[in-house]
């Protein structure tokens, strides 16, 4: 097996895994379209492009941690992690939008799986990330 396909197939399990985990609720909140869409920028998604976006990923928690330091969500550290989670999205949804955003890290705050995710070497930190984006956006 090529390195290529190895690739496509790990894309694919990605997908496989998502929807496995959270397919029904997160379709059921933004519809079929908007699901596909994504799963289609992932499964479309060059080598290159899933090397940037890992580490955008780890820049972004990287600086929110080191942001969660200074214990203010509107400092120059937590509003760079916030324009970084912003770019991070924009790999995955077609459309980016301030409302989608605001209502993504309030669901990392809400949904016990994701402030696991964020709370793991810290607590406090989904909230944390979660205000630093909504002043981010000004909201």
């Amino acid at each position: 097996m090529s390195d290529k396909e190895k690739f496509a197939g790990f894309k694919k399990k990605l997908i496989a895994d998502n929807e496995k985990e959270y397919g029904p609720e997160i379709r059921e909140k933004y519809g079929d379209k908007v699901v596909n869409r994504s799963n289609n920028k992932l499964e479309n998604m060059t080598r290159e492009q899933y090397d940037e976006i890992t580490g955008l990923e780890n820049k972004v928690m990287e600086t929110l941690q080191a942001a969660l330091k200074t214990g203010d969500p509107a400092g120059k550290l937590a509003q760079e992690a916030a324009d970084l989670h912003r770019q991070w999205l924009i790999f995955y949804w077609d459309n980016y939008n301030e409302e989608a955003h605001a209502g993504v890290v309030q669901m990392y705050v809400d949904d016990e799986r994701f402030k696991a995710y964020y709370d793991r070497d810290r607590p406090g930190t989904a909230e944390f990330l979660r205000d630093a984006v909504i002043i981010y956006l000004g909201l």
